[in-house]
């Protein structure tokens, strides 16, 4: 993970959104996906469903959620100190690891995202937040990767609606006018991440290729963010809607 912190700063700040190539090792890769196989054979089913979504099939996992509430190893790897190191002048202040989850997208079966903010879900004020989405599989332009709009986060949150797909249940009102080929796509390999902030607007299609796209997310806020009450209100009757399990 060689990058340069001003230069990622300055990027991040004007796109909302950066890529960063070999966030993880082969062999760190290599070692997520036997603890994620691990855990999601062993210790999910004991789990309280708040720990997973599942795809329509009712069977097959679409996202892991609060692995650094279930898992210690993942807790661990969320607060490794060069990664938060790396975002600490992102969210402009001493990060605290909110969430280590998965987008799993399985072949074939795996589930598009809606446009969103994930302020929509977050509703932190400032929206000092972040996700580093690192890639577990190799993301093709195929099978299901994220589109970024990029600069859109200047814009502050746009209105919602309750989006009906388990899992993300909180979307944009309308989607963005930007057209798809504007956007940034996030083509990695694996180990590769992007970051991006918490109101930069992406959204992702379903996986009908039989390769699946297995991401691992961190996500992190600056300690001085709130909740603030208007943002969580509308996230809890999207919820209500449609229960991410």
């Amino acid at each position: 993970m060689n990058t340069n912190p001003a230069q990622l700063l300055a990027n991040y700040e004007r796109d909302g959104v950066v890529l960063i190539r070999q966030f993880l090792s082969d062999d760190e890769v290599a070692e997520v996906r036997a603890e994620l196989e691990r855990y999601i054979r062993d210790d999910l089913a004991a789990l309280p469903p708040d720990a997973r979504t599942l795809e329509k099939d009712e069977k097959t996992v679409r996202n892991l959620w609060r692995l650094e509430k279930y898992n210690e190893w993942f807790r661990q790897l969320g607060e490794r100190a060069d990664i938060r190191a790396l975002v600490a002048p992102l969210v402009h202040g001493e990060p605290v690891l909110v969430g280590v989850e998965t987008f799993n997208k399985p072949a074939r079966i795996g589930s598009g995202v809606p446009y969103h903010q994930d302020n929509a879900y977050f509703c932190q004020a400032p929206p000092d937040m972040l996700t580093v989405w690192v890639a577990i599989d190799a993301v093709t332009e195929a099978n299901g990767p994220v589109f970024f709009v990029k600069g859109s986060h200047k814009d502050g949150m746009r209105p919602t609606k309750p989006s009906g797909v388990r899992g993300n249940s909180i979307g944009m009102a309308e989607p963005s006018a930007v057209p798809l080929s504007e956007q940034f796509c996030g083509l990695l390999a694996p180990g590769d991440a992007t970051i991006h902030q918490c109101e930069t607007i992406h959204h992702s299609a379903p996986n009908t290729t039989e390769h699946p796209r297995l991401g691992l997310l961190f996500v992190y806020r600056g300690s001085h963010t709130q909740t603030d009450p208007k943002l969580k209100a509308a996230y809890a009757e999207a919820v209500a809607l449609t229960p991410p399990a």
